[in-house]
């Protein structure tokens, strides 16, 4: 155990003074190999027989997939259908912020994605009409982990793949608490600005020339709203596995970016290509270093060690859960989402189990909360990469962030944690899980 806990540290160590995260996990998991005295030659072929299962393949077609829908015009008309629905009230531009980046997550499968295609276009345009800066950029940021909660969410396959999981029933897992969220956040937007006289809203219109809007915005809207309907429906019918449903993903992107929304040229769709390939060669290089570092903590039943560690402190699941919880927030504010997938699907699944806690509900667990540390200080991947497109300091969006997180976030954290259904209801209604 105290190997296992040196070198996560030292993974943590080597992040933290700017790493690149492949090259952190690579040497943590060769360090702990070489520590236990495990034969490498036996674990790399299981790193490569992993990491190239059929059902990873999912992973690099959805990111080619929501790449090609960034880039051929996708967000700007999800933009104008959602703002013609709840846009024309005081605190509607925030509500069609979080709105946008949940219909954006459930295409690109990706927080990341969704700061850059949505945070670009709504932070100026909420700051014009009267938002604080801080305030719409601790919205994007917050928002932006709706990806991990709605389907289909990339670190949910990474996680269902790391611990043999269905893909099909964690996807269904964080639908409920996603959509929760996103109330969520749209309430507290409203009761923030409540108060603030700058913010401009645009006049009510009457209710024929409204419907005429929504229809309008919605046509011009309705093959990028139809991409997570083709997708999810195509698994949860049967048709398709995931990764086949990501693959009929990049086959409908293509034309719909070419030639309906006419966002993609040729030129841009060889740029996008090679983006998308770099994307996928970062992540199996991490992903590849966790599968060799996860088959040598199983042979030295770190699990069982840890499982065992954890009942010291209580035999009660729900005050393991917590501190549980505790330990993924902060695996999320040091790592990216995909990677905290892969380090919850290998150090806590086989200790949850262990306990008697579904799988399925864990996966849900571990979404909110990874999303929760994405965004919390002092790492917070996305809500940095969220003041780089506001070009902000962290002064500025820190305190609007901390409200978001604590009314907002860390009551659904608690809320999932503490109500199994809310999170095993679909799958066990659709899926019969």
């Amino acid at each position: 155990m105290e190997i296992f806990l040196g070198s996560m540290l030292l993974i943590v160590v080597l992040i933290l003074i700017e790493i690149p995260v492949a090259f952190a996990f690579g040497i943590g998991a060769m360090l702990f190999t070489w520590a236990t005295g495990n034969d490498v030659s036996f674990l790399i072929p299981h790193g490569f027989k992993t990491a190239s299962s059929f059902a990873l393949l999912a992973l690099p077609l959805f990111i080619f997939a929501g790449l090609l829908m960034a880039e051929g015009g996708i967000s700007e008309r999800l933009l104008n259908f959602v703002n013609s629905l709840v846009g024309r009230v005081k605190g509607g531009l925030g509500a069609v912020t979080v709105l946008t980046c949940a219909l954006f997550g459930a295409i690109s499968g990706s927080s990341s994605a969704a700061i850059a295609a949505v945070g670009q276009i709504m932070i100026p345009k909420m700051v014009k009409e009267g938002y604080p800066p801080g305030h719409a950029t601790a919205l994007v940021a917050c928002s932006s982990v709706l990806a991990l909660l709605i389907p289909p969410s990339i670190p949910m396959i990474i996680f269902s793949i790391t611990g043999g999981l269905s893909v099909g029933a964690a996807f269904l897992s964080t639908i409920v608490p996603g959509i929760l969220l996103a109330v969520i956040y749209c309430l507290l937007n409203i009761w923030f600005v409540r108060d603030n006289p700058n913010i401009k809203v645009e006049p009510a219109l009457p209710l024929k020339e409204s419907v005429k809007l929504v229809a309008k915005t919605g046509r011009k809207a309705a093959f990028a709203v139809l991409m997570p309907l083709i997708i999810l429906g195509a698994i949860y019918s049967g048709i398709a596995t995931p990764t086949e449903a990501a693959a009929i993903a990049v086959i409908y992107a293509i034309p719909v970016g070419l030639f309906i929304y006419k966002g993609m040229s040729l030129n841009k769709l060889g740029a996008v290509t090679i983006r998308a390939v770099t994307m996928t060669g970062g992540i199996m290089a991490v992903l590849f270093f966790l599968f060799i570092m996860s088959r040598a903590m199983i042979l030295e039943q770190i699990p069982k060690e840890l499982a065992t560690s954890l009942l010291q402190v209580s035999e009660n699941k729900y005050v393991l859960l917590l501190l549980i919880n505790v330990l993924l927030l902060l695996i999320g504010m040091i790592v990216d989402d995909i990677s905290g997938s892969v380090l919850a699907a290998i150090i806590f699944l086989p200790v949850v189990t262990q306990l008697g806690i579904d799988p399925i509900h864990f996966a849900a667990v571990v979404g909110v909360n990874l999303g929760l540390g994405n965004v919390s200080p002092p790492c917070a991947p996305m809500l940095y990469m969220a003041g780089g497109v506001s070009k902000l300091s962290l002064d500025k969006y820190f305190l609007p962030t901390l409200k978001f997180l604590c009314f907002g976030h860390l009551p659904i954290v608690l809320i999932v944690t503490f109500i199994p259904q809310l999170s095993l209801f679909l799958p066990q209604l659709l899926l019969g899980y």
